[in-house]
C-alpha cells in the first residue's frame, strides 16, 4: 500500500488528519510535520491499528555469483 496523508478540513475549522499505509511509530512523525505546515497545535490524536504493526522494510539480496 502506498504512504498516504488525508487532511481535511471541518466545518467548525478543525483539522482532521489520517495517515494511511504508515505503519509503526513513524505516523507521529507526520503529525509534526503537519503542525509545522499548517501552522497549528495538535489537541488530540487516536492511534489506528496500524500504529501497532512493525513496518517490513525488504531488500534485495540478487547476488550474481556468476563472476566469482
Amino acid at each position: 500500500m502506498a504512504k498516504k496523508l488525508q487532511i481535511r478540513l471541518m466545518p467548525d475549522g478543525s483539522v482532521k488528519m489520517e495517515t494511511q499505509g504508515i505503519k509503526g511509530k513513524k505516523c507521529l512523525d507526520y503529525l509534526k510535520v503537519l503542525e509545522k505546515l499548517a501552522n497549528v497545535k495538535i489537541e488530540k490524536y487516536e492511534l489506528t491499528p496500524e500504529y501497532y504493526e512493525e513496518e517490513i522494510n525488504y531488500i534485495d539480496e540478487n547476488i550474481d555469483n556468476t563472476n566469482c
